[in-house]
């Protein structure tokens, strides 16, 4: 519909541009032949000195008027008759209007002679209003006028053939653009409706859970950029639908075992093998306790995940929230002979936009984790300094440590490393991915690597308030 519209368009626009042309073309040697006809009369007067002989000799005036004229040499005989039959100064003849089927009016049949003092030599008195008027001189005078009466402009058969062959033309190369258009939008759009039809059936696979569709890059233009990002956006869902169905099992899989252990001690309790004693009722709260500890925890992760964790931040001095917790869990370390090192690198006291408490959380589960997994009289050294804008705060402990290959899965939900840090110190892999997401939660990063000491080395960057 555009490019009939732009065509129909194009068409009335060089079919007007082609009739004005024409017209001005027209107009403009009708101007000639008028400036001739004039010059032809000037020539009559110059040799007659007057108007006298031709006045009432319709038949020199008819000669007059077609000898001016180059292309025609003789006037119609019809007009020769009915010029006869009617007064001798009366022109133009009144012609039927089916003798000379025209759409135009020939110059010698609208033009009037007059004298220099505009009486009518040949002409019609009702029509004198009607006339534009050119003069004719003889000697820089004017001896007369000749009248032109409004009407088409004189074309001649030829030029009017030429003009209509032309609007014909106009017409069958629009049609032919038409058709020609047409093809091109059918073959654009079999060639775009292809992979478009490609990418609508891999979207409703998508739609219904089968995350491995994946379209061909056929091409390296806008189609083949939505290729891939389609593909992109497939392997990003089926990457969270196999996180998704990890994350189910671990928390089945970490909800089943201390319930099972529930299971089977009240069974012995409830059967009379193991008696029912202060012991037996301390096992079962620890039991209780990693219970509720790893639903905190799944809780916790949560709400992080949401970000539905209330941060109420402000400005603060990160070192003392972290002097407070080394002081807190100092007698921890101390019991576990671990010797506890802070080192603050800092020239001077700088602050950072952070909740205190979700800070306090963060620097706490890391103390925690090198209590519990580092090997007694091992050392946990934290240093705190300034790097441009940014404060870096690094927990390096010591043996035992991570395996390089494993460094790298330390944040993700339920991973724990299955050597001497392993799952009977009571953790559910939780912590680590919980103090990710608060340090997200801060615009700041969370990396880890193996640290001087022999063990883990955690390094925490937060932005500081300039």
């Amino acid at each position: 519909m555009t490019t009939l519209l732009v065509v129909s368009g194009m068409y009335a626009f060089m079919r007007w541009s082609l009739d004005r042309g024409f017209s001005e073309f027209i107009k403009s040697r009708q101007q000639e032949r008028v400036t001739a006809l004039i010059e032809t009369l000037g020539d009559y007067y110059a040799e007659e000195q007057n108007w006298e002989k031709l006045a009432g000799n319709k038949q020199l005036w008819i000669h007059l008027l077609w000898q001016a004229d180059h292309r025609r040499h003789r006037p119609p005989p019809i007009l020769i008759e009915q010029a006869q039959s009617e007064p001798a100064d009366f022109w133009p003849p009144t012609l039927p209007e089916d003798s000379m089927s025209r759409r135009y009016t020939p110059l010698q049949l609208r033009v009037m002679l007059l004298r220099d003092d505009r009486t009518i030599i040949f002409g019609r008195a009702d029509a004198v209003e009607q006339l534009e008027l050119e003069p004719i001189y003889y000697r820089d005078s004017i001896v007369g006028y000749l009248g032109m009466l409004p009407g088409k402009t004189v074309s001649q058969p030829g030029e009017i053939r030429f003009i209509e062959g032309q609007a014909k033309s106009f017409v069958w190369i629009a049609l032919l653009m038409i058709l020609l258009s047409a093809f091109l939008a059918w073959l654009l759009a079999y060639m775009l409706g292809r992979p478009l039809r490609r990418i609508t059936t891999a979207a409703k696979a998508l739609a219904i859970g089968r995350y491995d569709v994946r379209l061909p890059v056929e091409s390296s233009d806008e189609l083949g950029d939505l290729a891939r990002d389609f593909n992109e956006l497939a392997m990003a869902l089926e990457g969270s639908e196999q996180s998704r169905r990890r994350w189910v099992a671990d928390i089945s899989h970490e909800l089943r075992t201390p319930l099972a252990v529930l299971h089977g001690e009240l069974e012995a309790l409830q059967d009379g093998i193991r008696p029912l004693t202060a012991e037996a009722v301390d096992s079962l709260f620890g039991d209780v306790m990693r219970l509720n500890r790893l639903t905190e925890d799944l809780y916790q992760l949560a709400l992080s995940d949401q970000g539905a964790l209330s941060y109420r931040k402000q400005a603060l001095d990160p070192m003392s929230v972290l002097r407070e917790n080394t002081a807190a869990l100092s007698p921890e370390f101390d019991n576990r002979q671990i010797r506890l090192q802070l080192h603050n690198r800092l020239t001077k006291t700088v602050r950072i936009h952070a909740d205190p408490d979700r800070l306090s959380q963060l620097f706490r589960n890391l103390l925690n984790n090198s209590a519990k997994y580092t090997d007694p009289g091992g050392c946990l050294k934290i240093d705190v300094l300034q790097k441009g804008g940014l404060l870096h705060v690094e927990f390096s402990d010591s043996a035992p440590g991570v395996p390089e290959k494993e460094i790298a899965h330390l944040f993700d939900r339920f991973y724990r490393v299955e050597s001497s840090r392993s799952r009977h110190h009571g953790g559910a892999g939780l912590g680590l991915a919980i103090c990710a997401n608060i340090v997200r939660a801060h615009n700041g990063t969370m990396t880890a690597g193996k640290s001087e000491l022999g063990g883990l080395n955690i390094r925490i960057t937060l932005p500081l308030i300039s």
